[in-house]
């Protein structure tokens, strides 16, 4: 067996290569700093986004809560959320003729009360009972 013989000779470096200090930037403190005001800036504005968006809603007086109608009526009452003249309302078990008329008339329920009794020729309701509203 032959045995074969390396040498390793040393290579200088080459000499075009130079060791540059690199431009530093930012430190971890001040990015985390920015991206703290840049975080707090975001909140900021999406809270006057979500305020202005309520104001816009809120100061409709079509939209707005406890608003009026041009006749004076409420606009939680203006809204049709009554039954019509001829629609049938179904009683609900533990209702009374009393709650009836309120939700037929919230003007007026006294009114309401004293059509349905006239309606019905009784001021007792049962429930399930259908009643054309008047």
């Amino acid at each position: 067996m032959v045995a074969q013989v390396v040498t390793i000779e040393p290579v200088a470096a080459p000499r075009h290569l130079r060791l540059l200090e690199a431009p530093s930037g930012p430190t971890l403190a001040q990015r985390r700093a920015q991206r703290a005001r840049i975080r707090s800036r975001r909140h900021a504005v999406g809270a006057l986004a979500v305020l202005l968006a309520a104001g816009a809603v809120l100061g409709s007086r079509s939209l707005a809560w406890g608003g009026a109608t041009a006749a004076g009526l409420p606009t939680d009452l203006a809204t049709g959320s009554q039954p019509a003249a001829g629609s049938v309302y179904v009683v609900a078990p533990g209702e009374t003729l009393g709650e009836i008329a309120v939700v037929l008339n919230p003007v007026d329920p006294a009114a309401a009360r004293r059509a349905l009794v006239a309606e019905l020729g009784s001021s007792v309701v049962l429930p399930g009972e259908h009643i054309v509203v008047p």
